[in-house]
């Protein structure tokens, strides 16, 4: 594919992005539309390359955090899910499995405390909407909120990890094909 075709696709890819995140602004959304407009990205390293992939992510992020109206959910993206499948493909082709997890896992948590951290004291955002703490919230989730989401958040991102390897696999060994022949794509 020459330059002004990846130009195209890398355009085409970073507006599908921003506007997968728009309807986040229903609350429901905020979590699962971040970690989608990810797969948009892993979809940039299989056709186009990872640094091209990382331009996509970039102009994404800050047109995201510009337009989108639910800022959690931008951020969650820029933070994190917009440039994670780049991480991933450096480091499952680089790195020993263990080394490689411990890595993931890392960059996953320090990245999520950080959007939270960045939400609260550079958006003012108030601590308990981000953690869905009320009034009828049990006093063991108000004490523990941090941890339980932490934990839980470990474990949302193991599925997620693994979704992001099954989706990209059935992607090059089914559709790819497909869809090059439809297009004409040519690497």
């Amino acid at each position: 594919m020459n330059n002004a075709s990846k130009t195209a696709v890398g355009g085409l890819m970073m507006a599908l992005s921003v506007v997968v995140l728009i309807p986040t602004a229903l609350e429901f959304f905020v979590y699962a539309l971040p970690a989608f407009a990810g797969l948009i990205t892993m979809f940039c390293v299989i056709e186009l390359d990872k640094r091209w992939a990382a331009g996509v992510f970039f102009g994404a992020a800050v047109i995201s955090l510009l337009l989108v109206p639910n800022k959690e959910a931008a951020m969650l993206y820029a933070a994190f899910f917009g440039y994670y499948p780049i991480l991933k493909a450096i480091f499952e082709s680089r790195l020993p499995r263990t080394a490689e997890y411990i890595l993931k896992y890392i960059i996953f948590n320090v990245s999520m405390v950080s959007a939270y951290v960045i939400l609260i004291y550079a958006f003012g955002m108030p601590f308990n909407q981000l953690m869905g703490i009320d009034d009828s919230s049990p006093a063991f989730f108000v004490k523990f909120s941090v941890p339980i989401m932490l934990v839980g958040g470990n474990l949302i991102f193991f599925f997620y990890d693994l979704c992001l390897t099954r989706v990209a696999s059935v992607y090059v060994n089914i559709w790819q094909k497909r869809l090059r022949k439809h297009f004409r794509f040519k690497r």
